[in-house]
């Protein structure tokens, strides 16, 4: 079975497809077609994403699903006229928010990804820019101001955890790869040894490692399993030795390895 599926709000649409996707996945035996439509904040708008909506399921011959964050009246009213199954987020939450508080939501639009405050924009940015700068071991110089330097062999997914640690949470996150060739199976190198107590380990399983790096640099050395069963094990060594915290991220997306340090290591974010 294969249904489209649309993602409707007046800002962004970050927050519908979040929510959807959600719940969506508690269905994996269905087959999705996604369509995000952002900035639905006129009733023309609306009345033209209704129209889009009509056409798909006629075309699909199958009813579409609408997940949708809008928060002016007019605009949710006309969605809801659609020939499709509408999940509107607002108004399952705000009702019983509004009853339970005795107060009447601002209905302001964009709230949740918008510059509400700056104090928080700007640790986002910090944070990231943070991130890159210290990519890969390129720069070392300011690691005493790291909430968290990530280990690991290359494509352990040290790079995308960290960015989306500075993204989500506004944590400054470094990483620096081992490489058992240079520094052994044993030592730590000495750039990281004064920072020891903010590490954290990414490991991976061989094979999955293989291809990941086979993608990168087939047929090479780098990326032949035996290769990555010596660095992987080497690695694992170092990190038991050195009683580092770590996690295999083989089957683990970008947002489960985050919430783990974030536990594990019990820390502060400075963005919800």
């Amino acid at each position: 079975m294969r249904r489209t599926v649309f993602f409707v709000s007046d800002g962004t649409g970050i927050t519908a497809e979040t929510l959807g996707h959600t719940l969506l996945t508690q269905f994996d035996q269905i087959e999705y077609r996604e369509r995000t439509l952002p900035f639905v904040d006129t009733i023309e708008k609306a009345d033209a994403t209704v129209a889009y909506i009509n056409e798909t399921g006629r075309s699909d011959r199958c009813r579409p699903i609408v997940f949708c964050t809008l928060v002016n009246p007019a605009c949710q009213a006309a969605v809801a006229t659609s020939e499709a199954l509408v999940v509107d987020f607002f108004n399952a939450f705000i009702g019983p928010l509004e009853e339970e508080f005795r107060r009447t939501s601002s209905h302001t639009k964009g709230r949740s990804h918008g510059m509400v405050n700056k104090a928080t924009y700007y640790f986002r940015i910090d944070a990231i820019n943070f991130a890159l700068q210290h990519d890969d071991g390129a720069s070392v110089q300011h690691y005493r101001e790291a909430d968290v330097i990530l280990v690991g062999v290359s494509r352990s997914g040290k790079t995308p955890t960290c960015l989306y640690l500075a993204m989500q949470f506004g944590v400054r996150a470094a990483n620096y790869p081992l490489n058992p060739d240079e520094d052994g199976s044993e030592t730590l190198p000495e750039v990281l040894r004064p920072h020891r107590e903010r590490l954290y380990g990414l490991t991976v399983n061989p094979e999955r490692l293989q291809q990941i790096r086979s993608e990168r640099r087939p047929g090479t050395r780098y990326a032949s399993l035996g290769q990555c069963r010596r660095e992987v094990e080497e690695v694992e060594v170092l990190f038991r030795k050195h009683a580092l915290m770590y996690v295999n991220t083989d089957t683990m997306s970008v947002e489960e390895i985050a919430a783990q340090i974030l536990h594990e290591r019990q820390m502060e974010r400075r963005l919800y």
